[in-house]
């Protein structure tokens, strides 16, 4: 087995206004990751501690409420807002892997994202960017809830901000013109999904290897910023086919590439593939949340290699497609519990080949 590590990139010469050599420091260790591992500790993000804590209330606000006052605000699969319940997604059929266990995907999720709303000067399609749906703050059942909206909010502009200082590393490190790909996501598709991985009280499980709390997946999009308690569970798949164990360190972001992007790079920067197995102590199942803020491009936006980026020794391995084509597809696997055989078959190869 080969070691994994997952390098930790402060990238306060971004946020601060550094000088040009620490950015190109900066922008060198990220492409060195991005092509090594494709999973980055984002430290010197800037983000407030009162925003960081307050994220933290508001999940535990909304997901330790009654599993029937959370439904309420529960979407149809095709709208990517609102609230999934426990069992309801399969994260590995998005990639036309068919899980065997029993309890795939245990993790219950609130999402909100960008509204076709937020850009007035566009027509934009309402149905991938639809309003958010939020839960009442007060009357019955509403306890402990006032000001989640606005805590939601300031994270997610935190996070927006903190995936934008990211595009602009990213130019810089594939050698890109800024803007390349910025004006690829303009008006991204972006969604904020909390996540709990819990059970109900009193649930005892046996840990048998196939106890998944999110099933096998690679993200849709250009870039992932995640929060997440430094409770063990996310696990990303190395280059040896070994799942290994990722835990965030103090005040550190997790950051992952997604398809969009090795798309973008002809898969010269990976589109990880990652999972959850839930840490089990005496048959029971510790509580673990976390925030994935997605960036995943306009969804008119056509993908394919970047200039540069197709050569004698990488031959163009994609054809161009748009964001919202490529995220339709994937999503139609994991909520609509489809397979989805289509542009998957690397991701799937990896992961049936892994050990699982």
């Amino acid at each position: 087995m080969t070691d994994f590590h997952v390098p930790v990139i402060d990238i306060t010469a971004y946020v601060t206004g550094g000088t040009d050599a620490e950015k190109a420091e900066v922008a060198a260790a990220v492409d060195a990751a991005a092509r090594e591992v494709g999973f980055i500790q984002l430290t010197g993000h800037g983000i407030d501690p009162q925003v960081w804590d307050g994220l933290a209330s508001a999940l535990d606000a909304f997901f330790l409420r009654d599993l029937e006052v959370k439904k309420e605000v529960t979407t149809p699969p095709s709208v990517n807002r609102g609230y999934s319940a426990p069992k309801s997604e399969r994260l590995s059929l998005s990639l036309g892997v068919e899980s065997a266990t029993g309890m795939n995907d245990f993790f219950e999720a609130f999402n909100i994202g960008v509204q076709a709303s937020d850009f007035p000067e566009l027509d934009l399609p309402a149905a991938d960017y639809p309003e958010n749906v939020w839960p009442a703050e007060t009357g019955a059942g509403a306890e402990g809830m006032a000001g989640f909206r606005s805590q939601l909010e300031a994270w997610f502009g935190a996070a927006q901000g903190v995936a934008e200082t990211l595009v602009d590393i990213f130019e810089d490190a594939l050698g890109q013109p800024r803007g390349t790909i910025g004006s690829l996501s303009d008006h991204s598709i972006d969604v904020l999904r909390t996540i709990n991985y819990a059970l109900e009280p009193g649930v005892t499980v046996e840990l048998d290897g196939e106890l998944n709390g999110m099933g096998e997946h690679t993200d849709y999009g250009i870039v992932t910023v995640l929060w997440a308690d430094r409770v063990a569970g996310l696990q990303v798949l190395g280059s040896d086919g070994s799942w290994n164990d990722v835990l965030p360190e103090p005040g550190a972001l997790l950051v992952n590439l997604g398809d969009v992007t090795a798309r973008l790079t002809n898969d010269q920067w990976k589109s990880t593939l990652h999972r959850v197995k839930p840490p089990v102590v005496d048959g029971t199942i510790l509580r673990r949340r976390s925030a994935a803020f997605f960036h995943d491009g306009n969804v008119d936006a056509v993908v394919g290699p970047l200039p540069g980026m197709v050569d004698d020794s990488h031959p163009a391995r994609y054809e161009p497609l748009t964001v919202g084509e490529h995220v339709a597809r994937k999503l139609a696997g994991s909520r609509s519990l489809e397979l989805n055989a289509s542009d998957t078959a690397r991701e799937s190869e990896r992961v049936l080949s892994s050990r699982r």
